[in-house]
């Protein structure tokens, strides 16, 4: 009945779920650098595609196209449990943007972020595409410091 939906619920709970467990794999000690005010790269691309969905789904809701920067910034998230309350945010969001999906047939609305008029399956499924970008990044970047460990 509503397959595209529930596909893409489906999608998107699977990418909180390896942001959650990518996390877990994180050092709290090396997760974030005082003295370079950076988060260390696989915490950093997992906020990256973090707010990738944040702001789709703040531009969905509430017609707030703003980049999440300003309210995640890297001093802020030191912590996997800060990291994890931001996560939770996020799937809040995720929560009331998929609230308004009646039926599939809005998924074929058009909607009107900055960058022009769009149909709202096609910005489902570019945020996905950016925001899995950015997870395949976070996976990398925690391999290749296994390698150096």
């Amino acid at each position: 009945m509503n397959d595209f939906i529930s596909w893409f619920d489906q999608e998107f709970a699977r990418l909180e779920s390896a942001w959650r467990d990518l996390i877990e794999t994180l050092d709290d000690q090396t997760l974030y650098s005082p003295a370079a005010q950076q988060l260390s790269p696989s915490a950093e691309q997992i906020v990256r595609s973090a707010r990738i969905v944040e702001q789709a789904f703040g531009g969905i809701t509430a017609n707030l196209w703003d980049d999440p920067f300003e309210w995640t910034l890297p001093e802020t998230l030191t912590t996997k449990a800060k990291l994890i309350a931001y996560l939770d945010e996020v799937h809040e969001a995720r929560e009331r943007g998929f609230q308004l999906f009646q039926n599939d047939r809005d998924l074929l609305k058009s909607i009107m972020p900055p960058a022009g008029r769009t149909q709202l399956m096609s910005l489902l499924l570019d945020t996905l595409a950016r925001a899995w970008h950015n997870q395949l990044n976070a996976v990398d970047s925690s391999h290749v410091r296994d390698l150096r460990s």
